[in-house]
């Protein structure tokens, strides 16, 4: 009797310990836009945000596979993975992606990952080249029209800040005159922070907070001891056969 030859089972792309990015400002805004796009969605439960993570967009097929450097999924659960496989999500790929570019990077992020990109569905994809090495100006934008990319027009506000909308995130992807790339929230007025930064926000108004109410404590005190001294000198006042409320 023949035995049927057993099949190899298939390795889709894992985690390498390799470094997350070439370089110290591609490696800080990676966790910039991790951290921040973590915490702002944090209340919703069904949106997940990761980065440097590998998602196989094609079961049975390990080559078909893709490492964003910041990417969110409407409509799947935001716990910790390994990688994403988009056959055990509901079939569900990305919705935004960003790029943080750089010399090694560029070729493939404009040419090669727009094309897998459109393929896989992503609503929205961004750039952000924080060296300068090759995108005129830093950031860039595009937007999935049927199975195409159309830029997002930038906008250059008054004070030199290049902004981007995104209608995915809800959001402003903005370039700031010192070249820092910032989430805005169009609802608060405000750049998104990443936990740290949230929790140290979240200290100084702790601080803040506490010295205002020692500040309160203290003049509630002094309040209370000059009320006090005050009723010392009226019960003199009387003591002495005067009456303190006849006095001018």
């Amino acid at each position: 009797m023949t035995q049927t030859p057993l099949k190899h089972p298939i390795t889709y792309p894992e985690p390498d310990g390799k470094p997350v990015a070439e370089s110290d400002p591609a490696r800080d805004y990676l966790f910039y836009g991790v951290g921040a796009l973590k915490h702002h969605f944090k209340s919703r439960q069904n949106v997940y945000v990761s980065g440097n993570l590998w998602i196989s967009y094609e079961e049975g097929n390990p080559k078909a596979a893709i490492c964003p450097d910041v990417f969110v999924i409407f409509g799947v659960e935001g716990k910790p993975r390994s990688s994403y496989r988009t056959w055990e999500n509901n079939n569900k790929n990305p919705d935004w992606v960003l790029e943080v570019t750089s010399k090694k990077t560029w070729k493939i992020d404009e040419d090669k990952k727009p094309d897998i990109y459109a393929k896989m569905g992503v609503t929205e994809y961004f750039q952000y080249d924080p060296t300068g090495d090759y995108l005129k100006p830093k950031i860039k934008g595009r937007r999935l029209v049927g199975n195409r990319y159309e830029p997002i027009p930038l906008n250059r506000l008054g004070d030199g800040t290049l902004s981007l909308t995104s209608q995915v995130l809800g959001l402003e992807m903005q370039l700031l005159p010192d070249d820092r790339l910032r989430f805005l929230n169009p609802q608060t007025g405000e750049y998104l922070r990443n936990f740290d930064e949230a929790e140290e926000q979240a200290d100084r108004e702790r601080e803040r907070a506490d010295r205002e109410q020692e500040r309160a404590d203290r003049e509630r005190q002094a309040r209370l001891k000059a009320e006090a001294d005050l009723e010392k000198l009226r019960q003199v006042l009387l003591d002495r056969g005067v009456n303190p409320d006849e006095l001018n």
